[in-house]
């Protein structure tokens, strides 16, 4: 749950208490955690900072001066840096200069993605846990009607979460109007950003003209807004729970990249293709549609991944990253059979649950007395070759791939069963040898199999 409501809304003051509430909903462990504050000067990170300093919790505070407002933007780091040389507390400073190359557009992406570079620097060098940031309940309906316009989804529609990726934002539940009558209170000093009150940017145009509209057609407008965000939050964690466990039954293999059934996925909505596609990076929805009807062969590429079309899979890799097989590697089945026993079985989940999974449930008998000990797992090495059984005649192994149509990611991850001269005795988990398989007549009997 990203956040909880504590007390009623009705005539509610912001309290120190409250935000430890809230820290505590957040944070296993919030007094032995360390911090690092985003202050902007404004009120609500300045208030943000007087309670953390009153809770006495460990905390630096970073800012940035973008230089975009010139003595505006110097008065508010000067607030900033007297409240942290007034309590003694580690001030980090980021100055906006040509280097930065500020962009003609796009001003507000720009910025996020400087201050954020600037956060994760200053964190990882302190070693600090948590980057804290001052959103409160009136951000979380203005994220909401942004992303509403823009067909963002449920994840959209959730708004800003109060925790993640060690990015905490403890005042989600508290409203503009109870941080200013907190400062006021307490006598905060803050900054108020004038350039807010200009509609140049749809931020400030929904903060100034649309949420000002909603408050009026109820006095708990804000009241029910949280209710229905912690509900569309709890309905999230339920979807990204069933979206998983869609995904879990679908994925062939995730070891070194992930293959994906495309005949089972292409089953589902398209809501849950969309939801599982876009954690990878395909999150267009001419683009998913298009994927399901390419020839095998076609390649996808998002930012991070290539989606490959392979028969009736989807196989994922990162761009990044090579696949990194070693095909050497071998495992010990069965170093000699006990032929005082009639019948010895042998579950491959034991032997490779902790290298490999294997989702298809099979079963081969073999006749021990034709089999030559031990028997180990190795991969596909140039010139295998076996008889398939339930096919008439030898084939290679490569050309049983070609048949089944495995793709080469896919080949590189199956295990073939060999004896102590290499023969295959099957290529798990398609098909066994035939010539050694046992039968009524065997007298000894070597059951090799998995109950997946």
């Amino acid at each position: 749950m990203d956040y909880l409501c504590t007390k009623k809304f009705s005539a509610y003051i912001l309290e120190t208490s409250d935000l430890k509430n809230q820290l505590q909903n957040l944070v296993t462990a919030p007094e032995t955690s360390t911090y690092l504050l985003a202050v902007s000067g404004g009120a609500d990170s300045m208030v943000l900072a007087y309670i953390f300093n009153d809770l006495g919790l460990q905390f630096q505070i970073a800012h940035i001066n973008y230089k975009l407002r010139s003595e505006d933007s110097d008065l508010d780091q000067k607030v900033v840096q007297d409240f942290c040389e007034n309590n003694n507390i580690k001030f980090h400073l980021y100055e906006v200069s040509e280097k930065d190359n500020k962009p003609e557009n796009s001003i507000q992406l720009w910025a996020r993605e400087l201050r954020y570079a600037f956060f994760n620097e200053i964190r990882e060098k302190e070693n600090l846990d948590f980057l804290v940031t001052a959103h409160h309940l009136n951000d979380q309906l203005e994220t909401f009607i942004i992303n509403l316009s823009k067909a963002a989804g449920i994840n959209g529609l959730a708004g800003i979460p109060a925790n993640e990726n060690s990015i905490l934002r403890p005042l989600l539940s508290f409203t503009k109007k109870e941080i200013y009558t907190f400062a006021k209170e307490n006598n905060v000093e803050y900054r108020e950003d004038l350039s807010n009150q200009k509609n140049d940017y749809l931020r400030n145009k929904v903060r100034n003209e649309v949420v000002p509209k909603l408050l009026e057609t109820n006095s708990h407008f804000l009241e029910n807004f949280k209710k229905s965000s912690l509900y569309l939050n709890q309905t999230k964690d339920f979807i990204k729970e069933q979206i998983q466990e869609i995904e879990n039954q679908i994925t062939v293999f995730n070891k070194y990249h992930k293959i994906l059934s495309k005949e089972q996925l292409s089953r589902q909505s398209d809501f849950v293709k969309f939801e599982i596609l876009r954690k990878f990076g395909f999150h267009q929805e001419e683009e998913i549609s298009k994927i399901f009807k390419a020839e095998n062969g076609s390649v996808f590429f998002s930012k991070d991944y290539q989606l490959i079309v392979n028969y009736e899979e989807l196989v994922l890799q990162k761009l990044d990253e090579k696949c990194n097989f070693n095909s050497s590697e071998e495992i010990m089945i069965l170093e000699k059979f006990d032929f005082s026993e009639n019948q010895t079985a042998i579950d491959l989940e034991n032997k490779m649950g902790s290298i490999e999974e294997i989702n298809t449930t099979f079963e081969w008998n073999f006749d021990a007395e034709k089999i030559r000990f031990p028997l180990r797992l190795r991969r596909q090495k140039t010139g295998d070759e076996f008889y398939p059984s339930g096919f008439s005649g030898k084939k290679k192994v490569s050309k049983f791939f070609r048949d089944e149509k495995i793709s080469n990611l896919a080949r590189q991850k199956i295990w073939l069963l060999t004896d102590s001269e290499n023969a295959v005795l099957g290529v798990i988990p398609y098909r066994q040898d035939r010539r050694y398989a046992g039968n009524e007549k065997s007298g000894y009997i070597l059951k090799i199999f998995n109950k997946k």
